[in-house]
């Protein structure tokens, strides 16, 4: 069947791992020092492992593929946690002089809880694709009480993938880390009704062109803003935006907002 699934560019492929540990299915494994898919049909095509990938090298695509197959992957996951829980018993020695009751904090069902838990949601919760329908552009802020409009997670320029759900059709915010802290009316003003990533190219120390270039050249993005502190090091963000506005070949509305130290909006 023709289908969404992952593709593993392995040229781009560093060796990390955190798409193996993201992937909840079991579908991606480390071979040779890449990752590699190597069950079709464990992988659901939600994109779990996408944010994990610091490298940008895994994307969608669409091809013949096996039907994904819940009930082998359920499967799989019981036999891995029989597994485990055989391994812990058969490694553990309780000392003669231990309580026989497992401490709450320190062993024992609530630990052993966490852990499944830990194992179902893959591992790296921090990292995994999210959309906040709470925080959409139409949600009122409620009288006194300031309301959150992150749309989406993760929102670093590190972790978000280059293709996404939440790029399509988006209005684009490219901000520094700094000017969420610095700006009172970031999220009113600037986030509300908009995808936003951030980042900070002097504490990254990476160009962070050529990630946004794929996602301005690969997803239906409307508008891009970018918004950036008065400071030098800033430059580097406005920069790379701009180089992946030009890179991309498109033509989008843009501009770029500077705030000030003392948290103003600069001419």
């Amino acid at each position: 069947m023709i289908r969404k699934i992952i593709h593993i560019d392995e040229e781009k492929c560093s060796g990390c791992g955190l798409c193996a540990s993201a992937c909840h299915e079991g579908a991606i494994e480390m071979v040779n020092g890449k990752a590699k898919l190597v069950r079709e049909n464990f992988c659901d095509g939600f994109g779990d492992c996408l944010p994990s990938c610091p490298t940008g090298a895994i994307t969608f695509e669409e091809r013949e593929a096996p039907e994904y197959d819940e009930a082998a992957v359920k499967k799989a996951k019981e036999e891995k946690e029989l597994k485990f829980h055989s391994e812990s018993h058969n490694n553990t020695t309780p000392h003669p002089s231990a309580s026989p009751t497992p401490s709450p904090l320190y062993g024992g069902r609530q630990v052993m809880e966490e852990m499944k838990h830990m194992h179902h949601e893959g591992g790296r919760p921090g990292s995994r694709l999210m959309q906040f329908e709470q925080n959409a552009e139409e949600a009122p802020a409620m009288a006194g009480k300031p309301v959150s409009r992150l749309g989406q997670w993760p929102c670093q320029i590190k972790l978000v993938p280059t293709q996404a759900p939440f790029f399509e059709g988006a209005k684009l915010l490219i901000a520094a880390d700094c000017t969420a802290y610095a700006y009172a009316g970031m999220h009113e003003e600037f986030m509300r009704g908009k995808v936003t990533i951030i980042g900070c190219p002097k504490l990254d120390a990476v160009d962070y062109s050529e990630k946004l270039t794929a996602i301005i050249r690969d997803n239906d993005i409307k508008s891009v803003t970018i918004v950036r502190m008065e400071v030098p090091c800033c430059g580097g963000l406005q920069r790379a935006a701009e180089a992946a506005l030009k890179a991309s070949g498109k033509f989008i509305p843009w501009q770029v907002v500077t705030i000030s130290r003392d948290g103003h909006i600069l001419d």
